[in-house]
């Protein structure tokens, strides 16, 4: 019998390749004795280096917490800077380990990239920049509006869905990186920029006259965003799922990246269990016990990363909404370690 050889390619090729070949990254992490993780090119609160090059974000943090849990220490991490376009191929080809990038988790992404979403660490929401001298007061009066848009996002699907949903216009003005974006925005390329709610209010901030600008109070789409793995190599996955679970159980504990070596000696088992005392957590991740430990004494719990990244004190001043812990209004939950 004659055998049909098929041969994958693009994108599909590169899921095929992520689901097979790249298994054991623990290994590697810990042979090469430091992280790769894929980050934005610079989106202030998320992800962006400073003029000596030291990366700070809440995606940031969420890679150097997995870099404590893994080898002990937090600054064990190169960043690797990706527009929207090369991300997913990066984490495919194994060029990273982990992908921490202000990243849409969606159905197309989860089950067709060979890609697995380990958590959220930010729940979002597009929305519309306008400047304030065009005069509108609803997104819904935006018919016939040019709009700057990111490309190999999840909002042009978004954004194109809108539209259409209610009868309006536009044209699209597209461009490679979100700092692009805003010049082009600036430059008035276009009525109307568009992107994640965070994402704008990060792009304000960066703008000569932030003032002159206002974010729309429509969000016309759900977007979840989190770190990323490849798939087939579960105990990954587990790691870098589990380390975000542990910080978010830390807050809800209250342990702190200042209390965490004090609450060691707390008779909560929950907290023993968390911060390696008792049980054997670490073990069934193949990590050492104080995992949960070295991630949260050193980055901190996910409260902590939320407000010194983008929380009310921070240029951004964003309000924890939907990022607030499940016992407080908010949708951010985790199992128990246990």
């Amino acid at each position: 019998m004659k055998r049909t050889l098929t041969i994958a390619t693009g994108v599909a090729a590169a899921a095929m390749v992520a689901s097979s070949a790249f298994a054991g990254t623990l290994d590697d992490v810990k042979s090469r004795g430091m992280l790769s993780c894929g980050v934005s090119t610079g989106l202030p609160g998320f992800s962006q280096p400073d003029d000596k090059n030291n990366w700070t974000g809440i995606d940031v943090d969420v890679c150097r917490a997995v870099a404590a849990a893994v080898l002990g220490d937090a600054n064990k991490v190169s960043f690797k800077p990706l527009t929207a376009k090369e991300r997913f191929t990066a984490l495919q080809s194994g060029e990273i380990d982990m992908l921490s990038r202000n990243t849409t988790w969606t159905h197309t992404r989860d089950t067709s990239l060979g890609l697995n979403f380990a958590g959220v660490n930010y729940y979002d929401g597009q929305g519309f920049l306008v400047q304030k001298a065009l005069g509108v007061k609803s997104a819904l009066e935006l018919n016939g509006a040019s709009v700057c848009i990111q490309a190999g996002t999840t909002t042009e699907l978004n954004l194109a869905d809108y539209f259409r949903l209610n009868g309006m216009k536009y044209s699209s003005v597209v461009f490679d990186t979100s700092d692009q974006t805003r010049e082009g925005f600036e430059s008035g390329r276009c009525d109307i920029l568009t992107s994640d709610q965070s994402q704008l209010y990060a792009i304000r901030s960066k703008m000569a006259k932030p003032g002159s600008a206002v974010v729309m109070p429509e969000v016309i789409s759900k977007e979840p965003l989190g770190p990323v793995v490849r798939q087939g190599d579960d105990q990954w996955f587990n790691i870098v799922r589990w380390t975000l679970f542990a910080q978010i159980n830390a807050e809800e504990m209250g342990v702190t990246s200042g209390n965490a070596a004090e609450m060691k000696n707390s008779k909560d088992p929950a907290k023993q269990r968390l911060l390696g005392t008792s049980g054997n957590a670490g073990e069934k991740l193949g990590l050492s016990e104080d995992w949960a430990f070295n991630a949260i004494s050193q980055v901190g719990n996910y409260g902590e990363m939320f407000d010194r990244n983008v929380g009310p004190s921070t240029p951004l001043a964003i309000s924890r909404g939907l990022n607030a812990l499940w016992s407080n209004g908010g949708l951010q939950y985790a199992p128990p370690v246990r």
